[in-house]
């Protein structure tokens, strides 16, 4: 006769629901994890889902000692999280999210969502599908309102070097966001915080969470707020078009030192938004690396992050 399942845990939040799985094995009770969770591929409140941990009836009372010793928070007898992992980033945003679940959908990559044996945890690839159309459309609006004057040619070069994957990983980076994106195992160990492209993505994605959560006028607020320095330096000193590979060779020059190489290190995304990955070379030697989507983009990228990590600012 098997012996009887009692629910211990629920949660709307899968990864949670993993972290308190994990947590449970580490103290040497086992569980059963049961979702229902939507298999949609945008799922637009996480609210309406649910996860449920279950144990062993003889390993309750054990399995419910080792969540109260992680609790922070009860509403109604429900334990509603075991920690907030995005104060911090909510803080750094400036937009505190009603449907959090949504924050920890759009910092979720897909090396995390293929780890998880539950199958309900959804990885962030949709929101940065939406976050990358509604950035687009708030910078082609705040251009068209800040500069009437210039033409349609003008307004589409500031907009591609705005929402370029090295720009909007810069933005990134400013923000931490790495620090708080949900990674697999693998990714981890191959430094997937500080790669450009995962950093650019799950910064598309955070813009798709506050649309869905807060409205396009939430949405219009952040983006402003976010690119308003870029903005300003456009609005000071105009359009200026930075050739970052010409000043690295320039600099090169100077020290008598050899010319850089371009090398393509490989594509990531789909066909139709290919991004390109270019190592730049020095003495035999990888200087920097960037991407782009285009080899020439990711080439200038490549540049400008050797002439950063040189303390050079072009």
């Amino acid at each position: 006769m098997s012996t009887p399942l009692v629910p211990i845990f629920k949660t709307h939040s899968p990864v949670e629901a993993s972290v308190v799985r994990g947590l449970l094995e580490a103290n040497g009770v086992p569980s059963v994890v049961s979702s229902g969770v939507s298999q949609s591929l945008f799922p637009l409140s996480v609210q309406e889902l649910g996860v449920t941990i279950s144990v062993r009836a003889d390993d309750a009372d054990e399995a419910r000692r080792v969540i109260d010793s992680h609790q922070t928070e009860v509403v109604s007898g429900q334990l509603v999280r075991l920690r907030d992992e995005f104060e911090l980033l909510q803080k750094d945003i400036d937009y505190r999210f009603r449907d959090r679940g949504l924050l920890e959908h759009a910092m979720t990559h897909t090396s995390r969502a293929n780890e998880d044996v539950s199958g309900g945890v959804v990885d962030n690839e949709s929101l940065e599908f939406l976050g990358d159309a509604v950035l687009g459309f708030v910078v082609a609006d705040l251009l068209f309102r800040e500069f009437p004057a210039f033409n349609e040619g003008q307004k589409s070069k500031i907009k591609a070097s705005l929402v370029s994957t090295g720009s909007l990983a810069r933005q990134a980076e400013r923000l931490r966001l790495g620090n708080h994106l949900l990674l697999g195992r693998g990714e981890e160990k191959t430094g997937g915080r500080r790669k450009a492209a995962l950093l650019a993505d799950g910064y598309e994605a955070l813009i798709a969470a506050i649309y869905l959560d807060g409205g396009i006028e939430h949405a219009h607020a952040f983006v402003a707020r976010e690119f308003a320095g870029q903005l300003a330096e456009v609005r000071d000193h105009g359009l200026r078009q930075q050739d970052h590979k010409s000043a690295l060779q320039e600099y090169l020059q100077a020290q008598d030192r050899p010319l850089p190489e371009y090398r393509l290190a490989g594509t990531i995304g789909p066909d139709h938004r290919k991004q390109f990955q270019v190592e730049v070379v020095v003495g035999g030697e990888v200087a920097a690396a960037g991407v782009g989507p285009s080899k020439k983009e990711a080439e200038q990228e490549a540049a400008r992050a050797a002439l950063e990590k040189l303390g050079i600012r072009n």
